[in-house]
């Protein structure tokens, strides 16, 4: 029986359109194995705080062009774009989210808008130089929690998900491009999240990096699931008051970044040869996100 799915992505990256727009197909590619798919995108970097308002009481509201008043050019705006993948219709289509931290407005929202998975990506933007808007995204990571609503935190997503349970975020001197084994924890080792790693089910999932920040606490109430040599907090996971692991997960890798989309962004001037040379191991990223599809889709 075909499943038609919801789900929301914080489209952080749309200006390079090959890590944003061509990420988010990454991201959404699993779903689509099940059917149909609405995909929310939510800009909260780039919308007026008047079209917010307009979110909080009406719940799903479309965005226009005068309602992103710092949209990036060098990626051409539209409301919405219908795509087929895996022979499923995917429609993606921009919508304003609430400009306010109340978190319990924020779960009313979340609630309206009625969605099966919320996804946090990849931004060119720090945690450590912070922004107004990160405040509200903060409040709907923290709302999606609350609602027991699978969510992933995907590079800053995993940053501005620990940051808001309490962790420490540390800007490194140095930029950490490439592709590491991915050491698990006994928690991590049986751990949904890494069920699916490709050809290699019995060793250490391999994982792509871009990054300069790093998170250095643990969360409260999060579990570490994955580290490597460089980056000692790679993928936690978010448990209830009791204990109880929920369906949220943060991690500082890209499992978005697909080889093709890689090479891409490298002949469209996004990534550098040296960047583009870091790259070429391939990692078990697609079997991650097709994890947490299974997850949020309940099979």
């Amino acid at each position: 029986m075909e499943i038609q799915s919801r789900v929301l992505i914080f489209d952080l990256l749309v200006e390079r359109s090959e890590f944003g727009h061509g990420g988010n197909q990454e991201i959404i590619k699993p779903f689509a194995e099940f059917g149909d798919v609405e995909v929310l995108l939510v800009t909260p970097q780039m919308q007026s705080c008047e079209i917010g308002k307009d979110a909080q009481k009406l719940g799903e509201v479309y965005l226009e062009k005068k309602d992103v008043p710092l949209w990036d050019e060098d990626f051409q705006f539209w409301i919405s774009c219908e795509i087929e993948i895996n022979k499923n219709n995917v429609n993606f289509m921009r919508i304003a989210m609430p400009y306010h931290s109340n978190d319990e407005l924020m779960s009313e929202w979340l609630n309206k808008i009625d969605v099966d998975a919320v996804i946090c990506s990849g931004s060119r933007r720090n945690v450590t130089m912070w922004e107004s808007w990160m405040e509200y995204s903060a409040s709907l990571l923290r709302a999606s929690i609350n609602l027991e609503i699978p969510t992933l935190g995907i590079c800053f997503g995993h940053q501005l998900l620990c940051h808001t349970l309490g962790s420490k975020i540390s800007r490194f001197a140095e930029l950490s491009n490439g592709v590491w084994d991915l050491s698990l924890t006994k928690r991590g080792e049986v751990d949904e999240l890494f069920s699916l790693r490709g050809k290699r089910e019995n060793e250490s999932p391999v994982v792509l990096f871009t990054h300069r920040e790093h998170v250095m606490s643990i969360p409260e109430n999060c579990t570490l699931l994955g580290y490597t040599d460089h980056n000692e907090i790679t993928a936690i996971r978010v448990n209830d008051q009791q204990g109880v692991p929920l369906p949220v997960w943060g991690v500082q890798f890209h499992p978005e970044a697909a080889k093709a989309r890689v090479e891409r962004a490298f002949e469209w001037g996004h990534i550098s040869k040296e960047e583009l040379d870091s790259f070429q191991r391939d990692h078990d990223g697609a079997g991650i996100l097709e994890s947490f599809a299974d997850i949020a889709l309940g099979n």
